[in-house]
């Protein structure tokens, strides 16, 4: 039972972490919650559907179909929170004002719902399909029953979703006008954190070079193996034993998203100026 508690509650809270930065940088957006929702309900059945075929998953591209397959959905959510970097740069400002004007009736912005929805989705799909699988070898080894499986998994679930309210929450004590600055800087962190590690997944498989297998060695001081190790990967890409691609890939991709929202932002100035 504690075994199946301890690895929920840790893929809960990580993918509770993103999706709680996601209804901050939402927040005051009309229609968001049907995205939301969706994006839920799609991660889940994404991750029933993997529960399902687990095994020729595994086996697939001479058994390491997992690692491929999380290093997959990771790039496609960076791709998404980067389009969502893009549009709050050029929004974000119009939006904090519109929100202290007239509350909650702002603009739609329904595309970048989407993009979020889509972000919200494969967070809980690669979470989902983890626990899965950890689950499964937990199981096989230690011959747990169902009921304690269940018991932990639930205990889990909710101690995850606890840690994930309080960071949502904590986010919304911002002052509006700093609250999408915020929620934008969150979330190239955490888009840079997800290009590496699905390069240190991809790496690890000798599909792409490593560039160096351990940098430096930091898990005397702080592990990923540990509570605040690993809420601090899912949020910033922390990494005790980084590999040289994957920082390569986690410094490229902040600088691309950085190097974008300047630029976007400096578009709608200028689009402003001239109308």
């Amino acid at each position: 039972m504690l075994a199946a508690f301890i690895i929920v509650f840790r893929e809960v809270m990580e993918a509770g972490l993103i999706v709680g930065i996601v209804l901050a940088a939402t927040e005051g957006i009309r229609h968001r919650a049907p995205y939301l929702w969706g994006g839920v309900l799609a991660g889940v059945g994404g991750a029933c559907i993997v529960a399902a075929c687990i095994g020729a998953l595994s086996a697939a591209f001479q058994g390491n179909g997992q690692d491929v397959f999380n290093a997959g959905i990771l790039c496609f959510a960076v791709v998404m929170l980067g389009l969502h970097s893009v549009w709050m740069a050029r929004h974000g400002r119009e939006m904090a004002r519109q929100m202290r004007e007239m509350g909650s009736a702002v603009a739609a912005g329904d595309s970048t719902l989407l993009a979020m929805a889509i972000v919200v989705a494969v967070a809980i799909l690669r979470e989902g399909s983890e626990v899965v699988l950890f689950l499964y070898g937990v199981a096989a080894s230690a011959h747990l029953g169902a009921v304690a499986i269940i018991s932990g998994s639930a205990l889990g679930i909710a101690a995850g979703a606890a840690i994930s309210w309080l960071l949502y929450r904590g986010l919304l004590t911002i002052p509006v006008s700093r609250l999408f600055s915020v929620t934008s800087g969150l979330i190239a962190l955490l888009a840079a954190g997800m290009a590496g590690q699905a390069a240190a997944l991809l790496a690890n498989d000798g599909i792409i070079p490593a560039f160096g297998y351990q940098l430096w060695d930091t898990s005397w001081l702080l592990s990923t193996g540990s509570l605040v190790g690993k809420a601090l990967q899912a949020l910033v890409g922390y990494s005790d034993r980084p590999m040289g691609v994957q920082l390569v890939a986690y410094l490229a991709t902040l600088a691309t998203l950085v190097l974008l929202s300047k630029y976007a932002g400096k578009t709608r100035v200028l689009q402003k100026q001239e109308i």
